[in-house]
């Protein structure tokens, strides 16, 4: 089993299936799903039966990269997740680039948690020497979200507009999609 990951506030911990309670809580808020669904939920069954255990298959297949539960290091309290995919841009798997993802419970927002848990992460993606690239994409019109990326140190590369089936506001001025090159991320380092 991959050991926890830890920062000065956080434990990034690997999921059990003791989590579903906590997952479903976390996709059951609105204003949490806003940019992904448009507020609506993901069920508790498609969180037990397909996002729960492809998560923890990742686990068993990787040492750092995939989906790690947040928690806060002095409550234990459960923050969200946080989670470094290795897949390209496309959607396809890819062993030299990494997707940066995090979703976090509403109290946990403002915070500086998500920076935090991405720096820790990302550090971790780079740990894996065939990942040569860390890239996230959020949409135009989420500048919380945007913020995270840049405080973490990705830049932005481009907007990508995609033609969905079921737009939510916003969808309009599209996506940004924002990297940090492993050359970028060392020579910062030193």
């Amino acid at each position: 089993m991959r050991d926890p990951i830890e920062t000065e506030r956080l434990v990034l911990r690997p999921f059990t299936a003791d989590d579903v309670d906590h997952l479903v809580t976390l996709n059951s808020d609105p204003d949490v799903m806003r940019f992904l669904t448009n507020g609506n939920p993901t069920t508790r069954e498609k969180i037990e039966q397909e996002i729960l255990p492809t998560w923890l298959s990742y686990q068993e297949q990787y040492d750092h990269l995939g989906y790690w539960a947040l928690q806060e290091r002095e409550s234990s309290a459960f923050l969200g997740w946080i989670a470094i995919e290795p897949r390209n841009a496309s959607g396809e798997a890819d062993g030299t680039q990494a997707e940066l993802e995090y979703r976090l419970v509403k109290r946990a927002w403002g915070n500086g948690f998500a920076t935090e848990g991405s720096v820790a992460l990302i550090a971790a993606a780079f740990a894996e020497p065939s990942v040569t690239r860390v890239w996230a994409r959020t949409m135009a019109v989420n500048s919380l979200g945007r913020s995270v990326l840049e405080r973490s140190g990705l830049s932005f590369v481009r907007t990508v507009h995609e033609k969905l089936d079921d737009p939510i506001d916003g969808t309009e001025q599209g996506e940004v999609e924002y990297e940090l090159t492993r050359e970028t991320w060392e020579n910062a380092r030193r």
